[in-house]
């Protein structure tokens, strides 16, 4: 007896069909599970036993071998313990076992025989439709699966219902509509931010070009505050960036209710954080904070307390959009297109160059503080700013500041500026088109050879002025980057230390 059912593995938000081949043969009593399976899958066996007792069925005096196809693969997961039994049934007879063929499905089994939710129902679904396969999936996550534009779902809330499904005895309906998206607006604004109008600016150009943003300023100077404020001056997600974030998050095991991620991920990571959970890995190589904020703001607070093989993982994300997790029973590849603000205290203590509160030791406490953050590292940081402490007089005086939405609106009427020339983001422009947009007038060319000399940049250095003079020019709508955008980009190109 001989039965094939259809289900997945993840190589990153990459999706790979799985055969699972159930054989009943005669021989002494045993269930045995083969094809590179992890310790979840093993344990299957004893979830499919109950299940299916619960069901009033029990496993025949056979030998039964499960075998999950291509073997060379490894498998991780709760999610084959419904195939497994489907498949398990089907080799039993319970139901004609050429049925399954044309399924894809997912699930993790109760005892009872109920069918659990499990992550990465979204990625699956999608490739469910390119196979032109029908796809199973536990009935809570229907919602999910129906933004891949599926339309032969069959989501099943245990397994009794299935078996009657495949048996014929009673249809499984399939729904047809999902979830509206809703816009859930930013309870964080601009408008809170008192001051600060040099720091506000550093913000819409970053949000208009992509760029990444360092602040280096005194505890309380108003860093975080500024920081957690950027995603409600950026423009909302397009459909295709909500599934490309919803797939992520999906394989994470995050998304909730069946609704896709509509707001662009904020993520803000203590700095205790190991290098996996910042990049991806561990057992399973499960996506990192960098992947979770991919099309969104990645926050490091306290810049230099992150260990230095933190930091210095996120140097090739930062340039190629993309992490590879390199592990000795994997391989895999998440996006990584975020965009890196961080913060910092100008020293240990943190009051380097406040008046009566410098500590006796500077300013060799904040070389050595700010000298933990590697040149590499700062090289891909495009603007870098100094927040200063506000004075009593400043916060108690001024009235509320330019709100969210009067700033989002110049940053979109920019964007759209950027995109009559190319498709992508000025920050995520490499070398050769950078060449080919970037337009400098003869004294802006003259004055960026010029700038970039005495501040001895380096060649990255050099080409990411201009792309945030590019930003800046595009700000002003002007097709020709001028002299004073030159000189706008670079003076937010490194904060000043005081001695």
């Amino acid at each position: 007896m001989f039965a094939t059912t259809h289900t997945v593995a993840f190589a990153g938000i990459d999706v790979l069909k799985i055969n699972i081949e159930v054989q009943i043969t005669d021989g002494l009593p045993s269930f045995t599970i083969v094809g590179l399976a992890d310790k979840a899958i093993a344990e299957s066996r004893e979830r499919v036993r109950s299940a299916l007792h619960a069901v009033g069925l029990s496993l025949p005096g056979k030998h039964i071998t499960v075998n999950l196809a291509p073997a060379d693969v490894v498998k991780e997961g709760t999610h084959y313990d419904l195939p497994i039994a489907m498949a398990l049934l089907g080799a039993m007879e319970i139901f004609p076992a050429d049925k399954l063929l044309g399924s894809l499905m997912m699930g993790e089994l109760g005892l009872d025989g109920s069918i659990r939710p499990v992550s990465g129902i979204l990625p699956a679904s999608m490739a469910s439709v390119g196979y032109e396969m029908s796809f199973i999936c536990p009935e809570v996550q229907a919602g999910e699966a129906l933004w891949s534009g599926t339309k032969d779902l069959v989501p099943a809330q245990n397994l009794l219902q299935l078996i009657q499904h495949f048996k014929g005895t009673s249809v499984i309906a399939s729904p047809t509509e999902t979830h509206p998206i809703t816009q859930n607006p930013y309870t964080l604004d601009m408008a809170d931010v008192k001051g600060h109008e040099s720091a506000k600016r550093a913000l819409e150009i970053a949000a208009v070009g992509g760029h990444n943003l360092l602040m280096v300023g005194p505890p309380g100077s108003g860093k975080s505050m500024l920081a957690s404020r950027l995603p409600s001056i950026l423009p909302e997600l397009s459909v295709e960036e909500m599934l490309e974030v919803s797939k992520i998050h999906s394989v994470a095991g995050l998304l909730k209710d069946g609704q896709l991620i509509t707001q662009r991920p904020y993520r803000a990571p203590h700095h205790s954080a190991s290098t996996p959970a910042m990049v991806g890995g561990g057992l399973r190589a499960k996506p990192g904070e960098i992947s979770l904020a991919h099309r969104g703001v990645l926050f490091l607070d306290e810049l230099p307390e992150f260990s230095r093989q933190t930091l210095e993982a996120l140097r090739q994300p930062l340039e190629t959009g993309v992490v590879s997790v390199a592990r000795a029973n994997s391989h895999v590849s998440y996006p990584a297109r975020f965009q890196l603000v961080a913060a910092m205290n100008p020293c240990r203590c943190g009051y380097l160059g406040v008046p009566g509160r410098s500590c006796s030791r500077a300013p060799k406490c904040a070389e050595e503080y700010q000298a933990k953050i590697s040149g590499p590292m700062l090289d891909r940081i495009d603007l870098q700013i100094e927040v200063p402490l506000l004075s009593p007089w400043t916060l108690g005086t001024l009235g509320p500041a330019e709100s969210s939405a009067c700033i989002l609106e110049r940053v979109k009427k920019a964007r759209a500026f950027q995109a009559q020339r190319q498709k992508k983001l000025n920050a995520e422009i490499d070398g050769t088109e950078l060449e080919q947009i970037a337009n400098l007038s003869t004294e802006a060319r003259q004055h960026l050879i010029q700038s970039a000399e005495k501040s001895m940049l380096s060649g990255r250095g050099f080409h990411r002025m201009i792309r945030v003079a590019r930003t800046i020019a595009d700000m002003a709508f002007s097709e020709t980057i001028l002299p004073e955008h030159i000189t706008e980009a670079f003076a937010f190109r490194r904060p000043e230390r005081k001695e």
